[in-house]
């Protein structure tokens, strides 16, 4: 049996191991550059790379990397070893300067930049973060880094996010100096990413074309059974799912990432690990580490881990709750109500804020989670709708109304759940139940963002959150700071917000149509998809507000927004190329060789029986043809949408996508799905819903 404890963060270059290791001036200064952005002087910087390099050798590492999250939503990495020849040619040492560990120069023109760079402008910088520590991982030091151009401007994920952390705490300091500093002088933002995954049996996988080039499928009939029986959630975890989980957890343990729970999630074949709160920034390097640990892992048992958002029609699709909370530099929770909420001033200001900020930049939280792949999910039984909405609970509604009216609270008393049997013991009861239909839900000392996709990057959404809850804190800071009566002012500061912003309260069910109707009542957006959201990001006022709190340059906004809508118009027609290929090298020939066989059949049982011997074959040739027919119609059709949506560009392409092509797609899948329900199984070329979905046992 392995020690956790000893095994935990042992391949982390962590900050036990930097104490260890470096002369304490030497680590007093680093830890001064990654807590306040202090410059480290290059002799420091050489004393830790050898320090550094020293470790990873011990650990196996004979190479290094740069490791950093460009604007594709997966990390990148180019390797470099330590081996360094000696004076005169002969032999070799292992060498690691200062200079190779500040910075690298990968290529900035092959990875996405919106137009940010030409072809021909190269040169790019990687830059350490030293405020996340590096590790050792299959031989080879990893360095987290952020990703410039030449001419500075960000290209990747990590420095907008570090920029907007940056600005939150600049914020935060102003209100908690207004409270006397009890809780702090200044807060970081915290991060849980649940993590939802699908784990398939790997042979299974490659006879799936559209699973291994798209990551979903793009057609199948439904299973006999699904999900309806809800014996899979929380259910007893297989065998070889349960030896995959167990590897995944070391590996990560290992790495430093504070994997907590495990389970089967709602649909067949879908699981979950969810770890604890750290850091936002180290949150986001951690969950981008366990969605490549988790794909190399399930390479190692024979399975495929999907990470798509819907890779099966019909069933739960796949998300990636954010856990967003606030944490002081003296470790007290901000979003932390007490016993007494009513009575907790500071806890009330922050809430109010996020319910301000929501409700003001509700397109940006929509337009953080868009992707042609949660499209598919957003909406659906499985995730929350479109539409932005803020949950708080009877309890925290009720004080909030109380608040506005000037009405008194009389506040909920805690009960107990008696559970009818004197062997079991009493549960205390929460004051208020808990809304899984929420896009964004208060769920007791943090909110709870349920729309961001399984693959998405944490980083974007946690930039959004960030910086529009700086933008709702600076306006509050700079009413109060000049305050004559400061809990006057306070208190109306709360009740007007309230009263301005409670539109966006809701504690209902977020599935129903009839809320869709009551939240454009309220004028509520609803932005459904990824060509309706993306044109948020360029709106002048939002320009404005990045450029304000110095998050993104306009240049970096419009690069985004460049990047973001080319990759969903090329996702959608790699799609469609792939369903194309798939009919006509495997559909339609299986559908030919079915309709054969059925004419050689009947025309056997009607030479042996008699003409109406054969009626069943002759049905179901006459369905097969049929829908062969209609098949190659709706084919034609897709073909020439495609091929027109190749000549667009940018937003008219997203659209056009969004309305023609994407339609194409399902009216040929519908066709697709009837044809696998009636062709014999001993011509269907590939894998069913049902041979997928229950591949691992």
């Amino acid at each position: 049996m392995e020690n956790i404890p000893e095994i935990f963060g042992s391949a982390v270059f962590n900050d036990e191991k930097m104490r260890e290791r470096l002369p304490k001036e030497v680590y007093e200064s680093l830890k001064k550059t990654a807590l306040s952005g202090a410059r480290l002087e290059p002799s420091i910087a050489d004393i830790v790379a050898e320090k550094m390099k020293e470790w990873a050798c011990e650990m196996g590492a004979t190479h290094f990397t740069h490791w950093f999250q460009p604007m594709t939503g997966i990390t990148a990495e180019k390797h470099d070893s330590f081996v360094t020849p000696v004076k005169g040619g002969e032999g070799i040492i292992m060498e690691f300067r200062g200079k190779e560990l500040s910075y690298g120069e990968p290529d900035a023109s092959s990875l996405p930049n919106g137009g940010l760079r030409n072809t021909f402008e190269a040169r790019g910088y990687t830059a350490w973060d030293p405020s996340s520590y590096a590790f050792v991982k299959d031989g080879t030091l990893f360095i987290p880094s952020v990703f410039i151009s030449y001419s500075g401007e960000a290209l990747d994920k990590k420095t907008p996010l570090l920029r907007s952390i940056q600005a939150l705490g600049k914020q935060v300091s102003r209100i908690l100096a207004l409270f006397g500093g009890a809780s702090g002088t200044t807060a970081t933002p915290t991060v849980g990413a649940e993590q939802e995954y699908f784990l398939i049996d790997k042979e299974v996988y490659l006879k799936r074309p559209d699973l291994v080039t798209c990551g979903r499928t793009l057609f199948g009939a439904p299973p006999a059974k699904g999900q309806e029986l809800h014996d899979h959630y929380f259910g007893a975890i297989k065998p070889r799912v349960k030896a995959f989980m167990a590897d995944l957890d070391r590996e990560l343990w290992r790495l430093g990432v504070l994997a907590k729970t495990k389970h089967n999630e709602a649909a067949p074949s879908q699981h979950e690990l969810a770890p604890l709160f750290t850091g936002a920034n180290v949150a986001t390097d951690h969950n981008q580490l366990t969605m490549s640990v988790m794909r190399a892992t399930a390479e190692k048992h024979g399975l495929v881990c999907l990470l798509h958002e819907k890779p099966f029609k019909g069933v739960n699709g796949s998300g990636k709750h954010n856990n967003w909370s606030l944490l002081s530099d003296t470790g007290v929770n901000l979003f932390e109500p007490g016993e007494t909420p009513a009575e907790n001033a500071q806890f009330l200001l922050f809430l109010t804020a996020v319910i301000k900020a929501v409700d003001d930049r509700q397109d940006l939280l929509r337009m953080s989670v868009a992707s042609a792949s949660n499209d598919h999910r957003l909406g659906a039984n499985e995730a929350p709708p479109a539409i932005i909405s803020v949950s708080l609970g009877e309890e925290l509604t009720e004080l909030l109304t109380a608040l506005e009216t000037n009405a008194t609270y009389e506040g909920k008393k805690r009960t107990k759940i008696k559970l009818g049997a004197d062997v079991l013991p009493r549960i205390p009861k929460d004051t208020t139940d808990r809304n899984r239909t929420s896009p964004f839900a208060f769920t007791g000392n943090k909110f709870e963002f349920r729309m961001p996709g399984s693959s998405l990057s944490v980083a974007g959404p946690n930039v959004i959150l960030n910086t529009i809850v700086a933008e709702a804190l600076d306006e509050f800071a700079t009413r109060l700071e000049g305050s004559a009566d400061f809990h006057a002012d306070l208190n109306n500061l709360i009740r007007e917000t309230v009263a301005k912003h409670k539109r966006i309260i809701f504690n209902g069910d977020g599935y129903s149509k009839s809320w869709e109707i009551e939240a454009e009542r309220r004028g509520l957006l609803n932005l459904r998809t990824t060509a309706d959201a993306l044109p948020c990001f360029v709106k002048e006022e939002n320009r404005r507000l990045f450029e304000k709190y110095g998050v993104f340059t306009e240049a970096e906004i419009y690069s985004r927004y460049n990047i973001l809508l080319e990759s969903y118009s090329t996702t959608v027609d790699i799609e469609a190329l792939t369903a194309i290929d798939m009919v006509k090298r495997n559909v339609l020939p299986a559908a030919e060789a079915y309709e054969k066989e059925l004419c050689d059949l009947i025309g056997e049982k009607t030479a042996i029986l008699g003409a109406d011997s054969a009626r069943t074959e002759k049905d179901i040739l006459a369905k097969v043809s049929s829908l062969a027919e209609a098949l190659v119609g709706s084919l034609g059709d897709l073909e020439k949408k495609v091929a027109y949506s190749k000549g667009l560009a940018g937003q008219p392409q997203a659209v056009y996508c969004k309305e023609e092509v994407l339609p194409a797609m399902e009216e040929m899948r519908a066709v697709i799905d009837d044809l696998e329900r009636i062709v014999d199984a001993l011509y269907w070329r590939f894998p069913t819903y049902n041979d997928l979905l229950y591949s691992v046992n």
